[in-house]
């Protein structure tokens, strides 16, 4: 399996994971967030530009914490300032790479850490690294200067975690005072965890406690999985005028990497196990990348239903309530009775049904007026109807989402006033009822021009056949009852017979059924437009289902590069299973990713304490050089 092979399956996991968005704040989707982060920087800092040239130098990245003396550790090892030191916190702005002029090409903008800036000299910026070349130090090997991992500068701490996760290989450095603080076991930890080729120097050790001290921060670490890393002590010691420890302290870390450095098989073996371990938790945490955008899609899905289900009810509820009967009331009925009489005409009905058409007739052609406001009214009712659903979709939907805490950060995000209609609902709810009303004009003009019914249809009028079909539609399912049924009943039964007379039963079955269709189409339209607001804030927020299943079988991929690549470990079962949705949550840890290697493949001679020697003239921990 060539490398090639393996870094186009970690691009393709790679654009997999720059898909994935996870905006809402759910549980454990912060830490997915981060780890997200963290697994595009490493791919894009380390485990790419490193797989297009496995034979780049090695890369030691000096990490630690504020006052840790990480600055001095390395002007003391190259014999010279090449970093600065000082008391003022935080003193590494940027980070400095120590490289062997002749390896300077390795370290160019397309290599190792493209997202920093190149610069030559010292600067301010932590997006610039600084590049000096250094003839004493061994071609083959690299030191970068990194930022404090608990700077009081969140970009720092946010730099010195990315640094450490392109790192080749980690030289640790804590302080007899501060070894057991938190915050460096929290990195050591997540290296244990990922079986890290880590180096740890002891700073500062008060000669009198060179056996205890540096004995207890090794059973610390034995303790913790770290029992094989190396463990260097410096004593507590002067400084020369330039700030730099004597070159006894330094001289065993020193030789240990460049005894490293020259052996080409053990610097390989490093690169690759390095590689691998970053390969492997990005694995690993991949599928919990994906979860957290189920997790996402889910919430999304779960308001989505939550917009539609209030606006369906609305839907429904005015589709049965124009059907009912509901709406032969009040003005709508009272304008129809002026329309075609009263009591008489209820009477008469059954025995008289020619009389009625006479009546109809003579009212059509001696009250227009009276059609318009039976229309109006109808109009008015509908709108009314129509608008009191509206409002109550609109605030059934938004309360839905009030009690939900994805959909209080997406109401709290949106400029839009979601818990009532919209400004422009009502024209459009005008607009809609005329339309319709068209519509019923239209499907009764063109029935009636049919040969068998075009006289009565001519002589009734197509308003006054159109108004009697929409009593017909309103009436459809004949909801009425008690009192109302011998009222706005009679008032259906006399639009019944009407246009019985007209276009026949089945005729009028058939246009009631297509009107009423037209009719809720138009109200399905309304809503969706008004739902359409609820889906955009939605759709606004940016969660892709499909990218969930784009990073498992990008992972899977990567996987299967990895199991048939005799360099690599094949994947665990754990992590097989983890592509397939068996992964667990997300638990707390740094904000680092990426695996080392093992510290068995480092020269097992020097997995021991090297303490430096007790004769060093000892005082004060830093005269001018950098505490930190």
């Amino acid at each position: 399996m060539s490398a090639g092979q393996l870094a186009e399956s970690l691009r393709s996991l790679r654009d997999a994971l720059q898909q994935a968005r996870l905006p809402v704040e759910l549980p454990g989707s912060r830490l997915a967030g981060t780890l997200q982060h963290d697994m595009i920087a490493q791919l894009d800092d380390y485990l790419l530009p490193r797989l297009e040239r496995l034979d780049a130098p090695l890369l030691a990245v000096i990490g630690g914490s504020t006052g840790a003396g990480k600055s001095t550790l390395v002007n003391s090892m190259i014999g010279r300032l090449v970093s600065r030191t000082g008391v003022i916190r935080p003193t590494t702005r940027s980070p400095v790479l120590v490289h062997h002029p002749d390896d300077a090409h390795w370290f160019g903008p397309e290599r190792i850490l493209p997202g920093l800036a190149r610069s030559m000299k010292a600067a301010n910026d932590t997006r610039t690294l600084q590049l000096v070349a250094e003839p004493t130090l061994p071609q083959g090997l690299a030191l970068l200067d990194a930022p404090d991992i608990d700077s009081v500068v969140a970009e720092n701490r946010a730099l010195a975690a990315q640094l450490l996760a392109a790192a080749d290989l980690w030289l640790f450095v804590t302080s007899a005072a501060r070894y057991a603080d938190a915050v460096p076991w929290d990195y050591l930890k997540s290296a244990a965890e990922r079986s890290a080729a880590l180096a740890v120097v002891l700073q500062r050790v008060p000669p009198a406690a060179m056996t205890e001290v540096p004995a207890h921060l090794g059973q610390m670490m034995a303790e913790r999985g770290l029992g094989d890393s190396p463990l260097f002590a410096v004593p507590e010691t002067l400084t020369d005028s330039e700030g730099l420890l004597p070159d006894a302290a330094v001289a065993p870390i020193r030789d240990w990497l460049a005894t490293l450095a020259a052996d080409t098989q053990a610097r390989t073996s490093v690169v690759l196990k390095t590689l691998d371990g970053a390969i492997g938790a990005s694995c690993r945490n991949a599928p919990l990348v994906a979860k957290a955008v189920d997790d996402q899609s889910a919430a999304i899905e779960q308001l989505r239903n939550d917009a539609e289900g209030s606006y369906r009810e609305a839907v429904r509820t005015v589709g049965v309530q124009t059907a009912d009967g509901t709406l032969l009331r009040g003005e709508v009925l009272s304008r129809w009775h002026d329309f075609v009489g009263t009591g008489e005409f209820f009477r008469a009905v059954e025995q008289k049904i020619g009389w009625l058409r006479d009546r109809m007739m003579a009212s059509l052609r001696g009250e227009p007026r009276q059609i318009n406001d039976v229309k109006l009214a109808v109009e008015s009712g509908m709108e009314v109807l129509i608008r009191e659903e509206g409002e109550s979709a609109a605030e059934r939907a938004e309360t839905a989402w009030a009690n939900d805490a994805a959909g209080r950060q997406l109401l709290a995000a949106s400029r839009t006033d979601l818990s009532r209609a919209s400004e422009g609902f009502p024209a459009q709810v005008s607009l809609a009822i005329r339309n319709w009303q068209a519509d019923v004009l239209e499907l009764v003009t063109t029935e009636g021009g049919s040969k068998k019914s075009k006289a009565r249809f001519f002589a009734l009028g197509a308003n006054g056949v159109g108004v009697a079909l929409m009593m017909v539609v309103f009436s459809m399912t004949g909801g009425l009852t008690g009192a109302e049924l011998g009222v706005a009943g009679g008032t259906a039964v006399l639009a019944q017979r009407v246009l019985e007379a007209v276009f026949g039963e089945d005729a009028v079955r058939r246009l009631a059924k297509v009107a009423k269709n037209e009719l809720d189409a138009r109200l399905e339209a309304l809503m969706a437009s008004e739902l359409a607001r609820f889906e955009t804030v939605l759709d606004d927020a940016g969660v892709r289902p499909a990218s969930a299943d784009a990073i498992r079988v990008a992972g899977e991929a990567v996987n299967a590069v990895r199991g048939s690549d005799a360099r690599l470990t094949p994947p665990t079962r754990a992590e097989l299973e983890g592509f397939r949705g068996t992964a667990t949550q997300v638990t707390d840890r740094p904000q680092l990713t990426g695996d080392v290697v093992d510290a068995e493949l480092l020269p097992q001679e020097s997995a021991r304490t090297s303490a430096v020697a007790a004769e060093l003239p000892t005082g004060a921990a830093v005269r001018d050089g950098d505490p930190a």
